[in-house]
């Protein structure tokens, strides 16, 4: 009896300990949940967190990348949307009283987020507003670069296509400069082309023609003299063939163009007297034309030329153009040859007189060549190139008129043709350099020959 006695009280003992023992556990939690309201369960993201199916949640790798959408984490807690994608490192939890997923920015330990510093040294500034560009968006700007990078291939392949590449520029540079010649290579071809027996007489007038332009460097004409070229002129300007004739004395004024060492040469070589005789002779107008500019080449600034010209008889010479018909072309280059040739030894007497400037200015006095122009009545000859129609041979007549004023003065006196002739032109240039003045032209090509005819009306 006592057994089962103290068995009974044993047994309402446990009894009432296991009801203490439940009160106190039910009265703690209640105690701890009025405390802390949030309580949740926080762990750093992990790949093995299920949701309340039991089910793995969906990850980056499993969405689909059209349906998925960035997470962007703050330092608050922010729920998490199926199928979202979390940044590395952000803090994720499962609320125990919602039963969702909830993320946020890691803490350092001064209680700031290290993340995003560290990601905007990386990155520059980032937008972490999450309604920044929709998926939509994202694939348009993608779409975009990829039709920037297609139009950026295409103007390659453009360009491309318009420029050869460098490699095969250099090369083709190397080839010019294997084939490039000097000038005297090439004037040594020519003189070999047109001396040699086989050349055509087509053959020899294009190699004249093609040395008629490196003579006129001073230097390349230099070299033309050493290689002989003065004597295959020469031949040239003795040639039967008028082709060879017109084109050797066409190399010959532009070799004697402003070059005293091939002007020099050329006087001792005989080449003046050459040149009067094809002036003087029945020859084509193309022949007499290039003689009289190699003519011309040599007389200027040379005054041994010049007296030798008046030794040799050349002013009768190019006296006698005027009397032969179909040579009214080569009127005004007489007269402009003339006119320098004057202009010339005046404006040298007229300058500084230097040691060099006495020796040619003594060297010109022995050039008696307005003299022989007066003697050889050149006075009357002159003057009737005025009823010429063509403007520019009336003002480089007018000019030589001009020039012989002091020397035929009393000639153009007597001389009734020459006032009615003035005085016509004087009208007609009148009403031309009105017309100039009313277009705007106050000092046009009109008044000035309006004004040399004035001048020369008063000195007679």
């Amino acid at each position: 009896v006592a057994m089962s006695q103290w068995a009974g009280l044993l047994s309402t003992a446990a009894k009432v300990n296991l009801l203490v023992l439940l009160v106190s556990v039910v009265f703690s939690w209640s105690s701890l949940s009025n405390r802390v309201p949030e309580f949740a369960l926080t762990k750093i993201e992990e790949s093995n967190i299920k949701d309340d199916s039991g089910n793995e949640p969906v990850t980056e790798d499993d969405a689909d990348p059209e349906d998925l959408e960035v997470f962007y984490p703050t330092h608050q807690w922010q729920t998490l949307r199926p199928g979202q994608a979390v940044p590395a490192g952000s803090h994720v939890r499962l609320n125990l009283q919602t039963g969702e997923r909830e993320a946020k920015l890691p803490d350092s330990e001064n209680g700031k987020s290290d993340t995003r510093e560290g990601s905007s040294k990386r990155l520059g500034k980032v937008d972490v507003d999450a309604n920044s560009f929709t998926s939509q968006e994202l694939k348009e700007a993608l779409a975009k670069m990829k039709e920037s990078e297609k139009a950026e291939r295409k103007a390659q392949e453009e360009m491309r296509k318009k420029f050869r590449p460098i490699e095969q520029l250099k090369e083709e540079f190397e080839k010019l400069n294997m084939k490039m010649e000097t000038d005297y290579e090439i004037m040594v071809k020519l003189i070999s082309k047109f001396n040699s027996s086989t050349s055509t007489l087509d053959e020899k007038v294009a190699a004249l023609y093609d040395l008629e332009y490196y003579v006129h460097q001073v230097d390349n004409a230099k070299d033309f003299l050493s290689m002989g070229g003065l004597r295959l002129l020469i031949e040239g300007l003795n040639s039967t063939e008028a082709p060879l004739k017109e084109h050797a004395a066409f190399v010959l004024g532009a070799a004697l163009s402003s070059n005293p060492k091939v002007q020099i040469e050329a006087i001792e070589g005989g080449v003046l007297q050459k040149l009067l005789v094809i002036l003087a002779t029945e020859q084509p107008l193309a022949v007499r034309k290039k003689a009289l500019f190699a003519l011309s080449s040599m007389l200027r600034h040379f005054p041994y030329a010049q007296q030798q010209f008046l030794k040799l008889g050349g002013l009768q010479v190019l006296r006698s153009l005027f009397r032969q018909k179909g040579m009214e072309t080569l009127h005004v280059r007489v007269v402009t040859l003339l006119y320098d040739l004057i202009m010339e030894k005046m404006l040298l007497e007229d300058s500084q007189h230097g040691e060099q400037t006495k020796e040619k200015i003594q060297q010109y006095r022995q050039v008696r060549l307005v003299p022989q122009v007066v003697e050889q009545d050149w006075c009357t000859l002159v003057p009737n190139l005025l009823a010429m129609p063509e403007h520019d041979t009336r003002e480089k007549v007018l000019k030589l008129v001009g020039v012989l004023m002091a020397f035929c003065r009393e000639h153009y006196r007597g001389d009734p043709a020459l006032g009615t002739t003035l005085g016509l032109l004087r009208s007609e240039y009148e009403e031309l350099a009105d017309e100039e003045q009313r277009e705007g032209d106050k000092d046009g090509y009109f008044r000035e020959l309006l004004g040399s005819i004035n001048t020369i009306i008063q000195e007679l």
